[in-house]
């Protein structure tokens, strides 16, 4: 799998195999072999390639294609689906989590519309744009 993330993330960001290369420390020869699957970068390497492509480590050895080849709206993601518990609880997607810096203990203020759906948001953030429109009053 991790010889196509390569691939993909490199065409994604519009990267030669050279420039990523030069970018990572290692040959073009290099890069090509690791996306044509003939090796794969240590663990060292593979740090400096997840940083280069601006992904984690996880992401870049581990994400399906799918989530990868996803076009980004400007900042927009989608996770994928989560399930409500029996208490209501549900479980943050961990590419979400890193995304956005969630940490446990955080807060988030869950937002709705009638028959447009539900909306997270960090919950300081969303006191402290209340505070500024109240204040412009």
């Amino acid at each position: 799998m991790i010889c196509e993330n390569i691939q993909i993330l490199r065409k994604k960001r519009s990267m030669t195999q050279e420039a990523l290369a030069e970018e990572v420390g290692v040959t073009r020869q290099t890069i090509a072999k690791w996306e044509s699957g003939e090796s794969i970068p240590d663990l060292e390497l593979a740090g400096r390639l997840a940083a280069a492509l601006d992904v984690s480590l996880d992401d870049l050895t581990h994400a399906p294609r799918e989530e990868l080849e996803e076009e980004s709206l400007q900042g927009k993601h989608m996770f994928g689906v989560v399930t409500v518990g029996d208490k209501g609880q549900i479980v943050i997607p961990v590419r979400a989590r890193r995304i956005f810096g969630i940490k446990p203990g955080d807060q988030l203020m869950v937002l709705g519309e009638d028959g447009k759906g539900l909306a997270l948001t960090d919950a300081r953030l969303f006191m402290s744009v209340a505070e500024a429109y109240r204040n412009d009053k």
